[in-house]
């Protein structure tokens, strides 16, 4: 009450903070009280603890912050403040020290060198360059072991209680209550996550009986407190915070509802000081790259001086962005290739509203224009057309509005090459900067387009007005426009049937037959997915291109290279199997047993690397394109910052005999067997060079060590019977 600046936390317990300026009163399992304390800190565990009218060191009157926030560095003697705990019976005076109980972890604070204004948990306020330093113990409590409620036995008998709880998709242990060897176990649903309490019969039993919390109301996530006294449950939008006990959870279960110890979260908030979180997110991004980084010696870089080159500019940051690019330089100077930054909090132009964002995204009609003013509209210069054999690709049915595959389901007709768009929703075309203004907001809904269809004769065009009046009229045509994200994806993959048709055809001209992929990156099973629909299909071709230009990375290139490495030790043939080739088959099965060109440009970067790579260093084929990107140094990125944002760590080195730290990739780049570049002008009218030169390479190839057709033994066994069986001596 009446509190300024004054900080109440409890815990299984009552608090109060009154009158209070800058006070912290901190309570667990039991009460704590501060009352008129200036600066003055009450801490309890297990107790009560009261701090009355408590004085603070003098300091500059002027300094808005609190005693826990140092306005400017103190001097080098300082420690962080810690003592034995206060009892119940224990009461401090007004003139001793505060006193704090280790176990909190709120209270601890890092020293500061007066000279650099350097955050440290090391005792001499510097920061250290070697990892391997060792820090200071943990505040926070040690894990406790998990405890099978059994006693006189090993572990290795009490742990195989375990293998009671039954197989399942568990994403995570949530935790085990503090009094009772259950487990709160994370699992995966069709839909969503749920929480399952698992809980153990009594010894010697190994049963293990699971009730799922709250299992008609949707999961949303869960956790436990720093101090494990205390557990969090989010369902359906309602935050629940329970004491970590047997009783307490078994009280949640018999609930019909969410009513009891729900939080209020309308009223719940942070203060945030911009220019101290600015601070803080740069000396966690500074410690977690020496941490993190592969290289214990930070490539030879004196990681201490960096820190103080570049913590002077975080205090003339005055936004996210530029924080971003304080971190980005001293980053940089690692010179490695996979660090990143990006994610975070930024400023918002449209405040979080969903629907402000969705009004003011440009739709899309999955197709190219070109503007004329002769015309009066827009020509479609094209229509982008996905492969017709997968109506579904990755669970999603996406062409463009424009074509023929989605108007004939309402009976119209698609859009072609020629024709031209006047109007939208009535309004035309010319009257706007450009048609997609005309589009905001409408991804997803309805929209009218007047269009005039080719061929129209010059005298028709000369009757066209900017309305639409005149002797020839545009045909009105309702298409519902894609998001700019789907028709992105429409056009991606409008070009990957393109060019797979386009090799196909080379291929056929200079007489042999060739497989297609494009890998758009190697991150997890959309990508797994266009290698299994390319290659399962065509396995058994001559020649095989992977294209892995613009590849983005990812981490499935084993997977890809298990595949490529299938050998054939054996043949079959049926009659009534694999008609189109003779019923001919081969084992190990859907191994590849034709040549393999690799296209790699400027833009394949990361595990498109690493695939190419391989295919090099394995034998599997040859490499077509430009030099790469030049990442090899691996990363997971984890270290994350306070507000979401990352300074991603090259945490993982790669190697071999071959090329040593790196594969000849970091800072280097994959060379390519055969070099040629796209110029251009020339890839603009449709042509692609190198394309072309890896169907020269194969058809070369396939000159020099063709493909050769096994051959069946001569005969069949004869299992007749002999023509003189009249005369065997069997008889």
């Amino acid at each position: 009450e009446n509190a300024t600046s004054g900080v109440g936390v409890e815990s299984e317990g009552v608090i109060e903070a009154e009158n209070a300026t800058f006070g912290v009163g901190v309570g667990s399992e039991g009460g704590s009280e501060a009352e008129n304390a200036t600066s003055g800190v009450g801490v309890e565990s297990e107790g009560v603890v009261q701090a009355e009218n408590t004085s603070a060191p003098e300091k500059p009157s002027q300094s808005p912050f609190p005693s826990s926030i140092p306005s400017s560095p103190p001097s080098s003697s300082s420690q962080p403040i810690s003592s034995p705990p206060v009892t119940s019976t224990q009461r401090p005076s007004s003139s001793s020290q505060p006193s704090i109980s280790p176990s909190i972890a709120s209270t601890r604070l890092p020293s500061v060198s007066p000279s650099s204004g350097v955050l440290s948990d090391s005792p001499s306020g510097l920061p250290s360059s070697a990892p391997s330093q060792a820090e200071p113990s943990s505040v926070f409590p040690n894990d406790r072991e998990i405890d099978f409620g059994v006693g006189g036995l090993t572990f290795a008998r009490k742990a195989y209680r375990i293998a009671g709880i039954p197989a399942g998709p568990y994403t995570s242990i949530m935790c085990q209550l503090k009094d009772d060897p259950s487990l709160l176990l994370v699992e995966s649903k069709e839909k969503g996550s749920a929480v399952t309490l698992f809980a153990f019969v009594d010894f010697p039993s190994d049963k293990v009986d699971p009730t799922p919390i709250y299992a008609e109301l949707e999961y949303m996530g869960s956790g436990i407190s720093t101090t494990r006294n205390h557990l969090l449950f989010i369902f359906s939008g309602l935050m629940k915070v329970v004491p970590n006990t047997v009783k307490s959870v078994l009280q949640m279960m018999g609930e019909s509802k969410m009513e009891n110890h729900i939080v209020d979260t309308l009223d719940m908030f942070i203060s945030v000081w911009p220019s101290l979180e600015y601070e803080q997110m740069f000396n966690d991004a500074w410690r977690l790259l020496r941490d993190y980084f592969y290289d214990t010696n930070m490539n030879g870089i004196d990681w201490v001086q960096m820190h103080t080159r570049y913590k002077d500019l975080v205090k003339r940051c005055s936004k996210r962005e530029e924080l971003d690019n304080v971190l980005a330089q001293m980053a940089a100077e690692l010179s490695a290739l996979h660090v990143f930054v990006y994610g975070g909090e930024y400023s918002d132009p449209m405040h979080g509203d969903e629907k402000l964002k969705k009004i003011n995204q440009i739709a899309s009609l999955g197709a190219s224009f070109e503007r004329s003013v002769e015309y009066k509209g827009y020509i479609v210069t094209s229509v982008a057309n996905r492969d017709p054999d997968y109506n579904l690709m990755d669970g999603k049915a996406i062409y463009s509005p424009l074509s023929d595959k989605v108007m004939e389901l309402s009976g119209q007709r698609g859009l072609e090459k020629g024709d031209v768009i006047v109007g939208i929703n009535g309004e035309s075309v010319m009257r706007v900067p450009d048609m997609h203004m005309l589009l905001r907001g409408m991804a997803g809904r309805s929209v009218r387009l007047d269009v005039l269809r080719q061929p129209a004769t010059r005298r028709e065009l000369q009757n066209i007005t900017e309305t639409g009046e005149g002797d020839f009229k545009p045909k009105p045509v309702i298409a519902v426009p894609l998001s700019q994200k789907d028709g992105d994806n429409v056009r991606y993959a409008a070009w990957e049937w393109g060019t797979r048709e386009k090799a196909q055809s080379l291929a056929k001209a200079k007489g042999f037959s060739v497989g297609y992929i494009h890998m758009r990156s190697m991150s997890g099973p959309a990508d797994m997915d266009a290698f299994a629909r390319g290659f399962f299909s065509d396995y058994d071709k001559q020649a095989l291109i992977i294209d892995v230009r613009h590849n983005r990375g990812g981490n499935i290139d084993s997977w890809l290279l298990d595949i490529l490495q299938r050998k054939a030790w054996m043949f079959f043939q049926g009659r009534a199997t694999n008609v189109n080739n003779g019923g001919l088959g081969w084992d190990q099965q859907f191994a590849f047993r034709g040549h393999i060109v690799v296209l790699i440009d400027e833009k394949t970067s990361s595990d498109g690397e690493g695939f190419s790579r391989g295919v090099s260093e394995l034998g599997l084929g040859r490499l077509v394109g430009k030099r790469t990107w030049g990442g090899g140094i691996w990363l997971s990125s984890d270290n994350h910052l306070v507000d979401g944002g990352i300074a991603t760590a090259p945490e993982i080195g790669t190697y071999n005999d071959n090329f040593g730290w790196g594969l000849g990739i970091e800072q280097q780049g994959v060379e390519p067997d055969v070099e040629v570049d796209n110029n251009p002008r020339v890839a603009f009218d449709g042509r692609d060079q190198q394309l072309e030169k890896a169907v020269e390479v194969l058809d070369q190839w396939l000159k020099e060590e063709p493909l050769v057709q096994p051959k069946p033994p001569a005969a069949k066994r004869d299992m007749s019977l002999p023509v003189d069986v009249e005369n065997c001596a069997a008889k």
